[in-house]
C-alpha cells in the first residue's frame, strides 16, 4: 500500500475530522459498545485547532492514499527530545493493512533525534495496546486517569538512543 503524509493545514479539518470520527466511533462501537465516542472535539475539528494549531510544538500530517485521506497524526516535539503522540487514527476501512506501521516508521524517521517517546490510551482500547508494544516498540511504564470516562490511561514509552546534536 503506497500511502503518503503531508503536513495538516487549517482546510483539510473537515476531512480528518470525517476519518477521526469514524476511527474512534469504531472503537467505541467495538470496545465499548458504545455508538459514539472520542475526545472533546473529535467529532466537530476542534481537537485539531486545540491540539495541533495552538502549541509551537505541535507537528502534524494527513495520511493519504490515492489523494483520498485515510487518517492523520499529530505529535508533540520537544528541546528535551523527549517526545509525545498525540495521536494517530486511521478510517476503519484502512485499519489492518499496514498502514498505522508505516504511519509509525514515517514518524521515527521525520523524528531521528528523538530520546523517548511517550503516549497515554484509554485501558480498554486493546488493539492499540497490540499496536504500540507489538507492531511499534512500545513498554507500558505507567497509568494515568482519564478524564472523560471512568478508567485509567496505560501510558507507554520508546526509548530510542542516545543524545545526537
Amino acid at each position: 500500500m503506497n500511502i503518503q503524509f503531508e503536513e495538516i493545514q487549517e482546510a483539510d479539518i473537515p476531512s480528518l475530522t470525517r476519518a477521526m470520527q469514524r476511527a474512534f466511533d469504531h472503537d467505541a462501537q467495538v470496545h465499548l459498545g458504545e455508538e459514539r465516542g472520542g475526545p472533546e472535539g473529535y467529532d466537530d475539528g476542534e481537537f485539531f485547532r486545540k491540539w495541533l494549531f495552538s502549541f509551537d510544538e505541535s507537528r502534524g500530517c494527513k495520511i493519504l492514499l490515492d489523494g483520498q485521506v485515510i487518517g492523520g497524526f499529530i505529535v508533540w516535539i520537544f528541546k528535551s527530545q523527549n517526545n509525545q503522540l498525540g495521536t494517530i487514527f486511521i478510517d476503519p476501512d484502512f485499519q489492518d493493512q499496514g498502514v498505522g506501521t508505516q504511519t509509525w516508521k514515517f514518524i521515527e524517521a521525520a523524528y531521528p533525534d528523538t530520546l523517548n517517546w511517550e503516549l497515554g490510551t484509554p485501558d480498554w482500547a486493546v488493539k492499540n495496546h497490540y499496536f504500540y508494544e507489538q507492531k511499534c516498540g512500545f513498554e507500558k511504564v505507567g497509568e494515568d486517569s482519564v478524564q472523560d470516562r471512568d478508567g485509567v490511561s496505560f501510558i507507554y514509552k520508546k526509548r530510542m538512543g542516545e543524545v545526537r546534536n
